[in-house]
């Protein structure tokens, strides 16, 4: 899995690549199919925005969250991805146990 970090009109300091990088190594836990990890950090006007993107069985997963804190930002990130890659994954999985019509009985 390639993560990648990079800054629109900011800097990237070392403490926040290295917790970006530690935080999205814990992705694969939510979902083993992931191929990139692009995070994105950037300053507008007061505020910063981290944008990351999920790319993982040709679909990718997209998350945006703008404050004035990048550290906090990243969290909020990681745990929107954590649920879009989860729910992802159950509905993969799960597709083929479902109940196409739920007015009729399983057989």
């Amino acid at each position: 899995m390639l993560v990648s970090i990079s800054g629109r009109h900011v800097e990237v300091t070392p403490d926040v690549r290295e917790y970006a990088e530690k935080k999205m190594a814990k992705m694969p836990r939510y979902y083993d199919r992931i191929q990139a990890i692009e995070v994105i950090l950037d300053h507008e006007s007061e505020n910063f925005s981290v944008e990351v993107v999920v790319s993982a069985d040709g679909a990718p997963f997209v998350a945006r969250e703008v404050g004035p804190d990048s550290f906090a930002l990243i969290d909020l990130v990681s745990d929107k991805l954590e649920r879009q890659l989860t729910k992802h994954k159950e509905r993969f999985r799960n597709r083929k146990h479902m109940n196409p019509r739920p007015d009729k009985e399983p057989l």
